[in-house]
């Protein structure tokens, strides 16, 4: 078993055990604290968090471990570039899941520096698993998946999100939205990244865009997209940066044409 397996081993049982305890938690009541006016946290992310650094730790005892609720909602600080680091979202879509809306997820990213070299997302209610390792490709439940093949924005499905600062930049955020619901044939925003960046994996979204995500909402989704044939970059083209504050991620034939589209607005 080469290294890489050795890690993807380790990321499967944990990632889980994660979606076991979300499912189980989903129906119960929820302890809910508030980092902001809209920007909430349940007990359960703290929990599953936990649970996950806890394993990821014991596995890897020399490895970083970047993780949203131990990140404090302050941005963590880049690890060396020969370092091992996960970067993990316990609950990604928190405020659908305390809503009992069913579009959540649990994200694990494994990078050396910037290299990212495994990503797994699960959905534990429609137990859907996204998957890619380093130069192998990436699955759904095993199964190999690829971006769509749409070259027109007419005929594309867009996917974004809105910051947590949206109340303060509301205008700027739906210029956005406007250029793309005038373009596109149609536009979702559901609530959770990482299930976004695994939809356009896998074809059923064809390009999203979204503003200061932290590393632990993408580190995973970005490998699986680029792994499934898509292309990640930040809103003007330029290479992608998981510590970065911007993401536009397609299928690599409407790349070129978001980027002409959001131009004007930049």
């Amino acid at each position: 078993m080469s290294e890489l397996d050795r890690f993807a081993a380790v990321a499967r049982d944990v990632i889980d055990a994660a979606g076991r305890e979300l499912r189980e938690a989903i129906g119960a009541q929820k302890r809910i604290a508030y980092k902001s006016a809209i920007d909430l946290v349940t007990d359960t992310d703290h929990a599953v968090e936990a649970l996950i650094v806890e394993r990821l730790g014991r596995a890897f005892p020399d490895h970083v471990i970047v993780g949203e609720e131990g990140s404090a909602g302050g941005r963590p600080l880049r690890p060396a570039a020969d370092q091992y680091a996960w970067y993990v979202d316990p609950l990604d879509g928190t405020t659908n899941f305390a809503h009992c809306h069913p579009q959540f997820s649990v994200s694990i990213g494994l990078a050396r520096g910037a290299e990212l070299l495994l990503g797994m997302v699960l959905d534990p209610l429609r137990r859907e698993l996204f998957a890619a390792l380093r130069g192998r490709g990436a699955t759904l439940n095993g199964e190999p998946i690829h971006v769509s093949a749409v070259q027109e924005l007419g005929q594309a499905l867009l996917a974004t999100g809105l910051p947590y600062d949206r109340r303060q930049q509301i205008d700027f955020y739906f210029a956005f939205i406007k250029e793309a619901v005038l373009a596109a044939q149609g536009i979702r925003r559901a609530g959770s990244a990482a299930l976004d960046l695994c939809y356009l994996a896998c074809g059923r979204f064809d390009a999203y865009w979204e503003w200061k995500l932290g590393p632990w909402d993408c580190a995973a989704g970005v490998l699986i997209v680029r792994e499934a044939g898509g292309r990640v970059s930040d809103l003007a083209g330029a290479p992608f940066d998981l510590y970065g504050d911007q993401i536009l991620a397609s299928n690599g034939l409407l790349h070129a044409p978001m980027i002409d589209l959001f131009a004007p607005l930049r």
